[in-house]
């Protein structure tokens, strides 16, 4: 093969592989707690897995306050809002009088955190405040308290705290079953093994009344499984009943007897001779 030929090759294949990674979609970058990835704990790493049912949903909220403030923020749980952008920006603020877009927190400087019924996520790292707060990176709270059957909604801005010298940060909040504690089981170990042993019994009997009645060809009471056997039992314990619950003994003669002719006594031997004629 010429050398033409061969650097024409060489070109297609370059070509072809740069075409090839641009068409392959890149994966969206996830939640990178603050710290070493080895210094993440057991439990922000649990937290991190719960929150992923919400990674592909989007929010927005519109804040309009008069002519001075018209803004939308825009928020993805772990996810960039722009990944095309590149700027980890987690949630972000556009002005919706000039297009203008403050990115209020990093999915790169990620905090997290529960309580009982409650998350909270907390991107810092955002554009600075300028003027406000000492020039500091702004820093977004997002707290998500648990709403069972929802998945998430009613995300909402409670307050931006801007008028401090140091740590100031916006706060939202929304609801999510995300962030409900697992439901208890109502049921109690004497409740399981109750329902368990009549569950036994009722297929003990409906299966043995089909099977003496299809196969064996019982009628009446014989269709009963073990007739004979519970009829023995139950004699059993009447009787053992009788000995133990019988307060006299059972060669005691009866409290009431009828009266016989052996209880009337002798007919008395005086006569009236003085009314007898001599």
């Amino acid at each position: 093969m010429s050398s033409p030929c061969r650097t024409s090759a060489v070109l297609v294949v370059f070509m072809a592989l740069v075409v090839g990674a641009r068409a392959e979609p890149s994966k969206e970058r996830s939640c990178d707690v603050i710290g070493d990835e080895s210094s993440e704990s057991q439990m922000e790493r649990a937290l991190l897995k719960k929150l992923e049912p919400l990674s592909q949903l989007r929010f927005n909220v519109t804040v309009e306050k008069g002519n001075t403030e018209n803004y939308v923020y825009h928020f993805r749980v772990c996810r960039e809002v722009n990944s095309t952008s590149q700027d980890f920006g987690g949630l972000v603020q556009t002005d919706r009088r000039n297009g203008k877009t403050t990115v209020i927190g990093r999915i790169n400087e990620t905090q997290v955190f529960n309580g009982s019924d409650w998350i909270m996520l907390i991107y810092k790292g955002g554009d600075s405040y300028g003027r406000h707060c000492s020039g500091e990176k702004r820093r977004a709270v997002i707290m998500i308290s648990c709403k069972r059957g929802v998945t998430a909604s009613s995300f909402s801005i409670i307050s931006e705290e801007r008028e401090k010298e140091q740590d100031c940060f916006y706060l939202f909040e929304m609801d999510s079953s995300v962030a409900c504690p697992a439901e208890d089981s109502h049921l109690s170990v004497g409740s399981i093994l109750l329902i368990t042993f009549a569950s036994l019994i009722a297929v003990y009997i409906i299966g043995g009344f089909l099977y003496q009645r299809l196969v064996v060809g019982a009628k009446g009471m014989e269709q009963f499984p073990h007739f004979a056997f519970w009829q023995d039992l139950g004699n059993l314990v009447a009787d053992g009943c009788d000995l133990v619950c019988r307060s006299k003994p059972r060669n005691a003669p009866a409290a009431y007897r009828g009266v016989g002719d052996d209880q009337l006594g002798e007919e008395s031997e005086e006569r009236d001779d003085h009314l007898l004629p001599m």
